[in-house]
């Protein structure tokens, strides 16, 4: 703590006795969860403060529980203490001996959904991030190709004033450049069209045109987009 300079009860007890349940926490258990972290005297059962249930674990001593809409039984292997002036972490090294997932949380395909699950993450102070809904975005994973990479796209697009680092990610996923069908189809899209015919900041707008075409994950009509200038 770093408030008084001295370690919290479930540091002391993973010291103890070197076994530990991580309950991952839903946002229908948080203000349970908030109250479980009170200060106690030692000894107090914190289940029975909160209202969680306990329920045995399978493999350890610790019990786990039964609100979490998953938990891990671990055995501890290791505990590095990062620090020993106030507020100084303790990173807990573990093992993981069993998994139990609510199956309610699960989608048709047997995976877990991050709407289902609802999950929290502490922040700083008394903020909280809840992980679902409007928060969650997905982005594709190159698993299948590899893209040019950051350095492959042309100096003018990656010196761009308009385009992000993020955007600049984006383009640099893509694993073949459009052909030149491509971009002579690009051409003949009015607003391009429109762009190349004015002669005025051509550049900078076809960069704007790209970045909304961006925006709408059109990977290959925005490089085609970018390309037309040449």
């Amino acid at each position: 703590r770093g408030r008084e300079n001295t370690t919290k009860h479930t540091l002391d007890n993973v010291e103890e006795v070197k076994e530990v349940v991580i309950n991952i926490v839903s946002y229908d258990m948080v203000q349970q969860m908030s109250l479980a972290s009170s200060e106690f005297p030692k000894g107090v059962n914190e289940f029975v403060k909160s209202g969680f249930t306990e329920v045995p674990s399978e493999t350890i001593r610790p019990p786990r529980v039964k609100e979490s809409p998953v938990s891990f039984e671990c055995k501890v292997n290791d505990i590095i203490h990062l620090g020993y002036e106030g507020g100084a972490g303790n990173l807990v090294i573990c093992e993981v001996q069993r998994i139990h997932i609510n199956e309610r949380i699960l989608n048709e395909e047997g995976k877990i959904d991050p709407n289902k699950i609802d999950t929290v993450a502490r922040m700083g102070g008394f903020w909280y991030c809840r992980a679902s809904g409007g928060s969650l975005f997905q982005i594709p994973k190159p698993l299948t190709s590899v893209g040019i990479g950051y350095d492959n796209i042309p100096e003018k697009i990656r010196n761009s004033n308009i385009l992000t680092g993020n955007e600049l990610g984006q383009l640099g996923n893509i694993e073949v450049l459009p052909d030149t069908e491509s971009i002579n189809k690009a051409r003949k899209i009015p607003e391009v069209a429109d762009i190349l015919n004015s002669e005025t900041k051509v550049e900078e707008r076809l960069h704007q045109l790209a970045k909304g075409m961006l925006a709408k994950e059109q990977l290959e009509l925005a490089w085609a987009v970018l390309l037309c200038n040449k």
